[in-house]
């Protein structure tokens, strides 16, 4: 049995900006994630009020936290398969030339 890839990998001309968007969007999840880590340092008895139907700062903003980066991890799916196309095309193009 050969462990190859599923399809051929070209080379991948969009890697320094889906590098830097990858960065950018660790930067801005490490800040939501900061503030929820200095909620808890600082204002602990913050996290027991209930806000949401019930439910406590720190259960909300736990789910927050899960949800906002499955968010940005589509995002940066959906930005990275675009441009991955747009610089592809773009190559192709310049080889025709």
């Amino acid at each position: 049995m050969l462990h190859q890839p599923a399809a051929p990998a070209g080379k991948d001309h969009a890697v320094a900006f889906k590098t830097r968007l990858g960065v950018w969007m660790f930067l801005s999840y490490s800040l939501f994630y900061g503030a929820f880590v200095a909620l808890n340092l600082w204002k602990p008895l913050w996290m027991e009020t209930r806000i949401l139907l019930g439910m406590n700062l720190a259960t909300v903003y736990g789910f927050a936290l899960i949800v906002v980066a499955l968010i940005q991890a589509l995002i940066y799916d959906a930005i990275c398969r675009s441009k991955e196309h747009s610089m592809a095309a773009k190559f192709k193009e310049g080889e025709k030339k």
